[in-house]
């Protein structure tokens, strides 16, 4: 139980820190109001960072399906546990989507536009092409997945020493390869805070775009499994 809440507390740190700075950065009324992609990039690798450094030693800080399936598909983790993990990473990102909202309750209140609030919970592309879209989650996907499966040791996962690796790797990618579909790379980091756009009462909100929803979950698992068989033929 122990990894359950490991796993469940770095993936919702990750979210309070993304969803955090995308709030700041898109909403009404805030200090850094349109400060931009970069401000938002570092926000989201400052999650990654503080939450692998928090749940790594206790749950090998996976806080992602498509990294869990990696590892399982590799044989450094077991498949019996990764149900239990993928379930805590989702409840995590769901947790952290809420503690986003509280804290820009009264900011969300008076920005009018339902995209802005849409884009703090979950991934959209600036060019709707799914299989496209598909493609960018999975390419991405791919590169990290690599990296962490190069990081990680046996039955565990990443080490408290890799947290500031994989962070940077996170930071890149948002910068190269966020500019297509925003860079979900973890199925859990967009579906549990869509799910909670679903849920809060919002004033004003848009739909929560269900009919994309399955592109952030499907690219990244492509991509983990696509990383998985290139790490064991080279591996051979």
């Amino acid at each position: 139980m122990n990894a359950f809440f490991a796993e469940m507390l770095g993936t919702a740190v990750i979210i309070v820190f993304g969803g955090g700075v995308v709030s700041n950065v898109l909403l009404s009324k805030t200090k850094g109001n349109n400060s931009g992609w970069i401000v938002i990039t570092f926000g989201w690798a400052a999650g990654v960072f503080t939450g692998v450094s928090i749940a790594a030693p206790i749950s090998g800080a996976h806080l992602n399906p498509a990294v869990t399936l990696a590892l399982v598909l590799t044989g450094k983790f077991s498949a019996s546990l990764a149900p239990m993990y993928i379930l805590a990473q989702l409840l995590g990102a769901m947790s952290g989507a809420l503690l986003v909202w509280l804290s820009y309750k009264k900011h969300f209140d008076v920005t009018e536009n339902g995209d802005l609030k849409l884009a703090v919970f979950c991934t959209s592309p600036n060019i709707r092409s799914m299989w496209y879209n598909v493609m960018s989650e999975a390419i991405a996907t791919f590169v990290l997945s690599i990296a962490v499966l190069d990081m990680a040791k046996p039955e565990v996962g990443l080490g408290a020493i890799n947290a500031l690796p994989v962070a940077i790797v996170v930071l890149g990618l948002g910068l190269s390869l966020g500019g297509p579909t925003g860079y979900a790379i973890n199925p859990a980091r967009d579906l549990g805070p869509r799910i909670m756009h679903a849920l809060l009462p919002i004033p004003l909100k848009r739909s929560s775009d269900w009919a994309y929803a399955w592109v952030p979950v499907v690219g990244p698992l492509l991509g983990a499994v696509t990383a998985a068989v290139v790490f064991i033929l080279l591996k051979q």
